[in-house]
């Protein structure tokens, strides 16, 4: 098993839970309140301030944010209290982590991902009691759009489109060193990446294995995405994109290593298990399949972000999914045919990592 540490150690997740005490409680029962402070000083600009003038006042602060006094007042309260600021004499800087992930250019990665909570995950998940007892997505109805799932819905408005594919660009730019260094692709050729989404994980990879050829299989229109960003970076003789439904249409031929990335979340491990299949019968003997994901603990009590993040894929999304535990994933592989299964796992503060097995 290959571990990536992180370099800050108070962004890495740990796999012991939390002891909760009446503190620990009240944070969670105001858990709402908590999110719209940090999604409004985002907004605001509050922590690139804090970040290029080092230190200022409350009143500095409102001032250049262009707030009243008393607007002021709440929010370096949230940040302070939250400890998402530090207030030092009658003046206020970033915590630590704020600092940590602005000086590793990972802050507009940070901002995409909470802006993704904003406008598309929040109100959904509202509906969790009701996902649970149904065993299905009924935060979908809370989101526009004709769409069966949210996936299709996002290509009826362009603007929570953008957010969307911001947000999983952003995601996967967090964690896909782990792939890139998890996913030996010495001797492969042709590697294809079932629903690639814009190309961020194709990308990295390409540019990491030059004598590699990448195919997208994505929906027409997150393909055209993909299309431009492959173009950006001079990419589009060696990524190529061609669309389709990965549960409907036969996969494209032809390629030694099979990529699903962010994609095991969405689905029941049945349709997991399924698509698997598919992979194992258009790979030759040898051929590889990966799963990147973010996964949870065998354990089934952590880390914190997989547990929080599966209510999303609970309420919205699909009909089913969740962050599964690694041996999950690795029952889906055996159950479709594939053998040598290897973990690789990440341990920074998303719970990311990486499972290839082969045919």
């Amino acid at each position: 098993m290959s571990v990536k540490t992180s370099q800050n150690s108070f962004l890495t997740t740990t796999s012991t839970p939390p002891r909760l005490d009446m503190s620990g409680l009240s944070a969670i029962l105001f858990g709402h309140a908590a999110f719209e402070y940090l999604n409004a000083a985002c907004e605001l600009g509050l922590f690139e301030l804090l970040h290029d003038t080092g230190e200022l006042t409350k009143p500095e602060i409102a001032a250049k944010l262009g707030l009243e006094e008393r607007a002021g007042d709440i929010l370096m309260l949230g940040c302070t209290a939250l400890g998402l600021t530090v207030k030092t004499a009658e003046k206020y800087t970033n915590a630590a982590p704020i600092t940590a992930l602005i000086d590793d250019g990972d802050w507009q990665r940070f901002k995409d991902t909470v802006a993704f909570e904003q406008y598309i995950v929040y109100d959904g998940q509202r509906e969790l009691t009701e996902s649970l007892r149904r065993n299905t997505n009924v935060g979908l109805a809370r989101f526009p759009g004709t769409g069966r799932n949210l996936y299709h819905r996002l290509g009826e408005d362009s603007r929570l489109e953008g957010v969307f594919y911001r947000y999983m660009r952003s995601w996967s730019e967090l964690a896909n060193q782990c792939l890139v260094e998890a996913l030996d692709l010495t001797n492969a050729s042709q590697l294809l990446d079932c629903g690639g989404g814009d190309a961020v994980n194709a990308i990295a990879l390409a540019s990491a294995n030059p004598h590699v050829r990448i195919t997208i299989f994505e929906m027409p229109h997150a393909a055209e995405i993909a299309k431009r960003r492959i173009a950006e970076r001079n990419l589009s003789d060696r990524v190529l994109v061609t669309t389709g439904d990965m549960f409907e249409d036969a996969f494209p031929a032809g390629n030694d290593v099979i990529l699903f990335a962010h994609q095991f979340v969405i689905w029941t491990l049945e349709e997991n298990t399924t698509l698997l299949r598919k992979a194992y019968e258009a790979l030759p003997p040898g051929g590889r399949v990966v799963i990147f994901n973010s996964m949870s603990n065998d354990s089934g009590d952590g880390p914190l972000v997989a547990a929080l993040d599966s209510v999303y894929f609970a309420t919205l999304p699909e009909e089913g999914g969740m962050i599964y535990s690694w041996s999950q994933h690795e029952q889906c592989l055996a159950d479709a045919g594939f053998r040598n299964v290897q973990r690789h796992a990440w341990s920074g503060w998303t719970p990311h990592g990486v499972i290839v097995a082969t045919k």
